[in-house]
């Protein structure tokens, strides 16, 4: 691993390997993954249940015990439901956020398909985002899945980054560009 990585990030991923392999063994993958997906929205959309598995006050039965009651609520897989025990047992369920998204990068890269990050100036449909996704993968034959965000500060463009790739067509990138050439000359 590398020296670069924090302690909190080794750990996660460490964790989120773990899971996978498991799942994987149990032919379980797709489960697991839904699953993963329904308990990330959860605590994205709940800060008391978030703040809950955070709080290193909170004792390890009253963790387990929500853990049980979700798992029942939302039929989550054995293996996962195992899984969020033993982060609870060894005291690492603060990491679940970052062992989440390790869990589904692995699981995305499985599958061959490659993040990519695409900010725009204006929102833009669901046919044009599948559009520009089949564009980019047939061009790198890969498939693209994007994080898409909207930054009304482009006035116009994209800007689209492919691991260290990186395209600027907005108006802000090209008025900045302009600048520096007045300032030179």
């Amino acid at each position: 691993m590398s020296a670069n990585k924090s302690f909190s990030t080794q750990t996660s991923e460490r964790y989120s390997r773990a899971l996978f392999e498991v799942a994987q063994e149990a032919e379980d993958l797709e489960k697991i993954e839904t699953d993963i997906k329904s308990f990330k929205t959860l605590l994205e959309n709940s800060s008391d249940l978030k703040n809950f598995f955070n709080n290193p006050a909170q004792s390890i039965q009253n963790q387990n015990s929500v853990n049980n009651i979700l798992s029942e609520k939302f039929s989550f897989s054995k293996d996962l439901k195992n899984f969020f025990s033993l982060l609870i047992q060894k005291r690492r369920i603060f990491f679940i956020s970052k062992i989440i998204d390790s869990f589904l990068k692995l699981c995305s890269k499985k599958r061959g398909e490659v993040k990519a990050s695409l900010i725009s100036s204006k929102e833009l449909s669901k046919s044009e985002l599948e559009h520009i996704s089949n564009d980019l993968s047939s061009l790198m034959r890969v498939t693209i899945k994007f994080d898409y965000k909207i930054d009304k500060e482009l006035i116009g463009g994209l800007k689209l980054q492919l691991g260290s790739f990186m395209i600027d067509t907005s108006i802000k990138n090209k008025l900045k560009k302009f600048k520096h050439q007045l300032i030179e000359n």
